[in-house]
Parts: structure tokens; sequence; C-alpha cells
């Protein structure tokens, strides 16, 4: 089913997605421990002002559906309930990988995140994805990961993605990127967003979310990408382009 497009065609100009300050140095005796968030900043003589401090607070996120896998990704006691030292080990680590929130809950889009750095160095290691020549575009739905190869070579990281639910699963097997439309909007669901759209068996499409990434559970059937790799990802690929798409997605009947 022939999707239309807002604006773009088959391509155009990428235009990308736009991809802290650390507090200073509190002066000895400067403030109590009750107006530790609390910086004062000197500003010309007599002219200093009195501004809140970025300072971490608490962490008090609760227990997370996603706490023992973290855990054990991070080193921790892998119990599987939250402790205040465990969600300090996980917003950092959601702050050191830019995820947001990054309030140390351990979310699904956290974990999902730890599957794709742990399978960047050999994301083919099972062999499912076929070695070409030329890019194949590799979507693996166990794992719910999309990286680029050419040859045994990997030239775009594995990165999570969100495919189609029950009864609307994405398509398996050999694809061929047929049309591209950058600025795309549905016309059957709504006038959905769908930028940086890359259609490879009828309705079915490579595209970027502008929201949440696994809001819903699953897609209607396209592999859905974050935005910023979705325009990475329309950057390297074309008309013509190979994918192959193989396994199940956790949660559905395949």
């Amino acid at each position: 089913m022939r999707e239309r497009a807002a604006s773009g065609g088959r391509g155009g100009a990428l235009s990308r997605p736009p991809r802290t300050r650390i507090p200073g140095r509190i002066p000895a005796g400067a403030l109590t421990a009750a107006l530790a968030l609390v910086v004062t900043l000197a500003g010309p003589a007599g002219a200093g002002t009195a501004r809140p401090a970025v300072a971490d607070t608490a962490c008090t996120a609760r227990t997370g559906p996603y706490q023992r896998q973290l855990e054990e990704y991070l080193g921790r006691p892998a119990d599987g309930v939250q402790s205040a030292a465990d969600c300090a080990a996980i917003r950092e680590f959601q702050r050191a990988e830019a995820l947001e929130p990054a309030d140390g809950y351990a979310r699904l889009a956290t974990y999902r995140w730890t599957v794709a750095l742990g399978a960047r160095e050999n994301p083919n290691e099972a062999g499912d994805c076929p070695v070409r020549s030329h890019r194949v575009t590799c979507v693996d739905l166990d794992r719910q990961l999309l990286w680029v190869q050419r040859g045994s070579a990997v030239i775009f990281p594995p990165v999570p993605i969100r495919t189609g639910r029950d009864s609307e699963e994405t398509r398996l097997g050999l694809h061929t990127i047929y049309w591209r439309s950058r600025d795309h909007v549905s016309d059957i669901y709504e006038d959905a967003p769908m930028p940086y759209a890359q259609f490879f068996d009828g309705g079915q499409a490579l595209h970027g979310r502008l929201d949440d990434l696994y809001d819903g559970g699953g897609s209607a059937g396209c592999v859905n990408l974050r935005l910023a790799d979705a325009a990475e990802l329309w950057d390297l690929l074309d008309i013509d382009d190979q994918l192959y798409i193989w396994g199940v997605k956790p949660g559905t009947d395949g």
C-alpha cells in the first residue's frame, strides 16, 4: 500500500536534527550543608548574585522492569531490587550515554541501549544476516537491533529499534528499498509523521519516531528508529539498497 509523501520525494539534502555547565568549585566554608545546592557566582565587583547550583539531588527512582538486567550489565548485585547505589549507577550510565530521562529508572529504553552496546563488537556473530559485497541493512527482531554491514565490516553500528506487534508483524526476508520520503506523513494512520522514511515492502518502512520509541509496545509493521539514528541511516542508504529481516519480536507470537 503506497503512502503519500508530505515532501521530500526520493531524497534531498539531509537536515539532521540537532545532536551542560558544570558547577564551579564551591569555596571552602562558603556554604553550609543545608545550602549545598546553591552556588554564589561572582560577577563584577559588588554585583554578585546567588543562583541555583547544577547539583545532584537524591536518586529516588523505584525498581524498574529491567532492574536485574541493568544491575548485571553495570556490575551491581543482581537482586532485582532498586537501591540508592543501583539508582545512582543507572543514572550515571544514562547520563554517559545521553539517554533521557537520566533518572536512574531501569526502563526498557535503557535496557535496549545496553543490548545495542553489547552487540557492537560483532553484531553478526551468529551469522544470521547475509554477508555480501554490497551494503546490507540487518534487522534482528529477536534482539530488536539494526545495523548495516558491507562484507564482514559493520559500517553502521547496532542501534535499538521497534518492530511490528502481533497481527502487524514486520515482514521477514530479503527486501529492497524502493522509495524514500524524508518528511513523510502517513495516509493510513491519521497523518502520523514518518520522518526519514525508506520503504522496503508495501507500506512498511524504516523511519524515525518523534517521541518515545517504545510507546505503544510495537509498530504497525514498520521498523522504527530513534530520530537521530533514522537521520544517519537516511544519509547512508539509497534506492535499491537491500535489507534482511529475521527473528521474532519479544512478546509476540511471531
